[in-house]
């Protein structure tokens, strides 16, 4: 076993030993709605007293480099909020100060009001109600998977322990897979044992670090459906760490962008898809042409539209980001004066849309289209253009 590996999962043994200690009889007992097995109608799984969680001006340092730059953030009780950004943006680093792994340099962290991080106390991770899903699993292969989902839950008595641990199994799908051990398993299987295992002890916050990362496109949609279920039903508060903004969008009920150790935009998805507050975050939600402009009067002018330019100066140099898929099509002998002449230069099937690249008149790069049907377009065709104003957004040059 590689010796990363071994350190993950030597950390997942402390950190689940320590989840024993503060479980209790009644917060790991199960709330089994119904008895169904692997194939058949599955329990619920118990809910848990969802606590707010409260960061307050947190900064992370690490010699000269700064990890996390004045980061404040409020989740509600129950709240499911994804941290969303590149990688070395800190949001895992946010993670790791929450569940207490790492101390704040400076500001505070607060669970249900009460202080666990900050210049006048520290709660260690075994007494913060804390439920951790690492990124990649980490499940014991020495144990079964009845015994790694009951590793939390060893302060209960053994037949509490087993009952509670097979309630949840039955939830995920996997009560026919309790003797079976994990390298037995496929990815998704082993994703809902290490989520089951994260939950049983039904902690009041609940951290997930890219969950799904090593999971196929197919597989990933599936799990992420299957995790969100299983909040709800538990209804812990939730951080979750993701680079996919779409699966942040499926995931969140409310989205925080990060960048470089700060929090730049958050929001729910409809806030940051219709209005980023930035060209780094128009650039996570839609796919963009990229045309630079010059500001006159408030606004940007296109030979095709005009576009307001909120904020920005006279002369100022502007990014006009035009989304691909608002950018309107029609045939070469359509009628309207906003439509342009243009002439396809390529065409790409990629399942459910056809991106079009367009010579367009009065523009001097090719722009980008996605349209749902190609209908008979091909390379060389003409068309009609336009833009409505949706497509638009403009944000200073970088």
């Amino acid at each position: 076993m590689k010796a990363a590996s071994c350190k993950v999962l030597r950390f997942a043994e402390a950190w689940f030993s320590s989840q024993s200690r503060q479980t209790s009889h009644a917060g790991a007992a199960a709330d089994a709605a119904s008895g169904g097995t692997d194939g058949g109608p599955r329990a619920r799984a118990a809910a848990t007293f969802a606590a707010s969680l409260k960061i307050e001006d947190v900064r992370r340092t690490y010699g000269d480099a700064t990890a996390l730059n004045g980061v404040s953030l409020d989740v509600a009780p129950g709240e499911i909020v994804c941290l969303l950004g590149p990688s070395g943006c800190g949001k895992t680093t946010m993670l790791r100060v929450v569940s207490g792994i790492e101390r704040p340099s400076s500001g505070r962290v607060l669970i249900n009001g009460s202080e666990v991080a900050g210049p006048n106390r520290y709660v260690p991770p075994e007494d913060r109600s804390i439920g951790l899903m690492f990124q990649d699993f980490a499940l014991f292969p020495h144990l079964n998977i009845l015994d790694n989902v009951a590793f939390g839950l060893r302060s209960l008595a053994p037949d509490v322990r087993e009952k509670s641990a097979r309630a949840i199994l039955d939830r995920v799908g996997l009560a026919g897979f309790a003797d079976a051990y994990p390298s037995t398993l496929s990815g998704g299987q082993q994703q809902r044992v290490a989520l089951a295992r994260a939950i049983v002890p039904r902690p009041a916050v609940m951290l997930m670090d890219e969950p799904f990362s090593g999971l196929d496109i197919q597989l990933r949609d599936a799990m992420q459906e299957e995790t969100l279920a299983l909040l709800r039903e538990t209804r812990a508060t939730s951080l979750i760490v993701t680079h996919n903004p779409e699966e942040a969008m499926r995931l969140g009920d409310r989205i925080v962008v990060m960048n470089r150790g700060r929090i730049v935009q958050q929001g729910t998805t409809e806030t940051l898809y219709r209005n980023p507050a930035s060209l780094f975050v128009a650039r996570l939600f839609s796919e963009i042409n990229e045309i630079p402009v010059r500001v006159q009067g408030g606004r940007v002018a296109t030979a095709a539209a005009t576009f307001a330019a909120p904020g920005l100066q006279d002369g100022q140099a502007a990014v006009l980001c035009l989304r691909e898929r608002s950018i309107e099509i029609t045939p070469a002998s359509a009628n309207g004066s906003d439509k342009l002449k243009g002439r396809i230069t390529d065409i790409k099937f990629l399942g459910d849309v056809t991106r079009v690249d367009i010579a367009v008149e009065g523009f001097e790069q090719i722009v980008k289209a996605r349209v749902a049907e190609a209908g008979g377009l091909q390379k060389g065709s003409e068309i009609k253009v336009s833009l409505p104003p949706e497509a638009g957004l403009v944000f200073p040059a970088d």
